[in-house]
C-alpha cells in the first residue's frame, strides 16, 4: 500500500523505492512500475512532452530510457533497475501533463520486467531519498 508523506511542499509516497537520478519504483515482484517523483516534476515545470522507449526493448541500470520535455527543460529517464520495459502508460504520450498531476498514479511511465534482481539493494529508501531532496532543495 502506498501512503503519501508531505514533506516540504513534496510529496514522499512510502512502499516505493527511489534513485538518485529521481525516479520512483513499485516493485510488485520481478516487476517495477516506474515513473519520475514529485520532487522532479516540480523542477521540469509544465511537461509537454514524453519521449518512453519502445515495448520489449532492454536496458541496462543506470541508462538513458527516454526524455521528459517541459516548457523550461529536458530531463532524461534514467532507468532504474536492468530490464524489459513490457508495459508503457500510453496515456503519457497524449497527455503528459498527468506527470505534473498525478506522477505517483495517473503519471507512470513504464513496466520493466526486472532481470537483475540484485539491484533492487542499490535502490534508495524514502528516508534516503528525501536526504538528496534535502540537499538539492536548499
Amino acid at each position: 500500500m502506498i501512503r503519501e508523506v508531505q514533506d516540504m511542499e513534496y510529496k514522499f509516497p512510502e512502499g516505493l523505492k527511489y534513485t538518485a537520478t529521481h525516479e520512483w519504483v513499485l516493485l510488485e515482484e520481478q516487476i517495477a512500475k516506474v515513473g519520475i517523483t514529485d520532487y522532479a516534476q516540480h523542477q521540469l515545470g509544465d511537461i509537454v512532452y514524453v519521449e518512453m522507449p519502445d515495448k520489449g526493448m532492454v536496458f541496462e541500470r543506470e541508462s538513458n530510457a527516454g526524455e521528459i520535455e517541459s516548457v523550461k527543460a529536458v530531463g532524461e529517464i534514467i532507468m532504474p533497475l536492468s530490464g524489459e520495459i513490457i508495459e508503457l502508460n500510453e496515456n503519457i504520450v497524449e497527455n503528459p501533463e498527468l506527470v505534473n498531476s498525478s506522477p505517483f498514479k495517473d503519471g507512470w511511465l513504464m513496466k520493466i520486467k526486472i532481470s537483475h534482481p540484485d539491484e533492487i539493494n542499490e535502490l534508495l529508501s524514502v528516508e534516503e531519498y528525501k536526504k538528496i531532496v534535502e540537499s538539492e532543495d536548499t
